[in-house]
């Protein structure tokens, strides 16, 4: 009795995951027409990287999105949208991410920072850049100041990563894949819905809203995404290591929700590194980890002042 309970529930169960199966095949195809680049597809590495840019002021604010974001140009919009008539903007998708192309390549710090440095130069975005990382790209605008200085004329971070938080972090890879496998078989689809609570404040529109869900929807987790998980601990060791940044820093610090490790070391962590630069400073904002859509008029009018005090 027992064992016929068992196969009847595994039948149902398989005709359930056909069914979502199917039914993300259909939606995939329908959802084409929203699946058109809004930005510039620029060839890096034989793969294309996708790179938006919009306003024209002598300052470049580059927004480098946090780890696994769908969407990153539309991710950043209510942000961006407060600046553009004072600074030019520019949002790279790397591999993986928003429109870009998908890539098995490592995703070591080196290889992930040459490839945003190439994606802007090939889409004529040139250098000194006021770096904007969120959450996980907080590793890669240290590690870019550290690197190639002259490039980069101020860091401004949007709950962006401090490295110490995560060289003894332990992100399971088999956990994002075993997410990668779900997405491929259509069931992020059934939380697509989720987005509308992210955005629940942003200025986003339904159409872009419904970009977001189909994007995720398609590649909820890449194997970009995978191997940048594979990597993080050594990257963030790598940057831990090196120099802090020298030029103006400002951090916008989140309440720590939305943080799917621990909450309250982030804030913590997040606020010692930014006591110890020697050019910085820090915001402390009461809201979850996506500030850019919760906050994005007080973050806009900061940064207004936070550029303006510090004008060569």
């Amino acid at each position: 009795m027992v064992l016929k309970i068992v196969i009847i529930v595994l039948i149902e169960l398989c005709v359930l995951l056909l069914i979502a199966f199917i039914n993300h095949r259909i939606k995939t195809e329908s959802e084409k027409s929203l699946l058109e680049p809004i930005g510039q597809l620029v060839e890096v590495e034989g793969k294309n990287m996708c790179v938006y840019t919009e306003g024209e002021g002598e300052k470049t604010l580059v927004f480098l999105s946090g780890g696994g974001t769908p969407s990153p140009i539309l991710d950043f919009k209510s942000l961006y949208s407060q600046l553009t008539e004072e600074y030019k903007i520019a949002v790279v998708e790397k591999f993986g991410y928003g429109f870009s192309d998908d890539n098995d390549r490592s995703r070591d710090i080196d290889t992930m920072l040459d490839d945003t440095r190439k994606a802007l130069s090939k889409a004529g975005v040139q250098a000194p850049y006021v770096l904007c990382p969120h959450s996980l790209s907080g590793l890669e605008a240290i590690y870019w100041a550290q690197k190639y200085p002259d490039e980069v004329s101020a860091i401004i971070g949007l709950d962006m990563a401090a490295p110490e938080y995560y060289t003894d972090l332990n992100i399971s890879t088999n956990v994002l894949k075993l997410d990668q496998v779900l997405c491929e078989m259509g069931l992020a689809r059934l939380i697509s819905g989720s987005v509308n609570i992210l955005y629940k404040n942003s200025e986003l529109t339904e159409n872009e809203l419904s970009i977001i869900k189909a994007l995720y929807s398609r590649r909820c987790v890449s194997d970009a995404v995978v191997n940048e998980g594979e990597i993080c601990k050594e990257n963030a060791k790598i940057i831990r290591d090196g120099a802090m940044p020298k030029m103006p820093v400002l951090m916008f610090i989140s309440n720590g929700e939305g943080i799917n490790y621990d909450k309250k070391a982030w804030v913590e962590t997040s606020v010692s590194y930014a006591e110890n630069l020697e050019n910085g400073g820090y915001i402390k904002l009461d809201c979850p980890h996506y500030i850019h859509n919760f906050e994005h008029k007080k973050i806009a009018e900061e940064i207004k002042r936070f550029l303006g005090e510090n004008d060569e």
